[in-house]
């Protein structure tokens, strides 16, 4: 089963490098990996899709990674209600005569051509891993050149609290 874990870290050296170490040393795949700053300086979130077939297994890598010096939190989200995105970088093969095809594709996915040349064009789109894919499966027929994804990246949904519930219903 896919698992999506995320890991909020002090943003220093070698911080990647040791929860990967971890990770790799458990004997678990990392299918992506995303790392960014968050709003509190000296503060990075890692998102990582790691393959995992027993749900002990995951309690044993949350607990390792807890163990981590610099890594300040850890989550579980793969059953969260949670926002996931991922953005994909697509260069295809277009011709004079392919072009407007190619974008009447991408227009529904809401993806955008940021480049074009004589040979090709290049599309980006953002959204949940499914649609990313559903765009490349649909761009492969004509010729996909280069291929980049960041991997997933993703939050928790909030959670409201009963008063803000009660005025929503209020004004509804």
């Amino acid at each position: 089963m896919r698992r999506i874990i995320t890991a909020t870290v002090q943003n220093s050296s070698g911080v990647l490098n040791r929860v990967t170490g971890l990770l790799s040393r458990r004997g678990f795949n990392i299918e992506s990996i995303t790392v960014g700053g968050t709003e509190q300086e000296g503060i990075s979130k890692i998102t990582f899709v790691v393959e995992v077939e027993e749900s002990q297994k995951v309690e044993q890598l949350t607990k390792q990674l807890h163990k981590q010096i610099d890594v300040l939190k850890v989550n579980d989200i793969t059953h969260h209600n949670k926002v996931a995105r991922e953005l994909c970088l697509i260069k295809v093969v277009a011709t004079p005569q392919s072009r407007s095809e190619i974008s009447g594709i991408v227009e529904p996915f809401r993806a955008r051509i940021l480049d074009i040349s004589k040979n090709s064009l290049i599309v980006e789109v953002t959204g949940k891993p499914d649609k990313v894919e559903a765009l490349i499966d649909l761009l492969t027929p004509y010729g996909i050149k280069e291929l980049s994804r960041t991997g997933i990246t993703a939050f928790t949904r909030g959670t409201q609290n009963k008063q803000i519930s009660d005025y929503q219903t209020l004004i509804v």
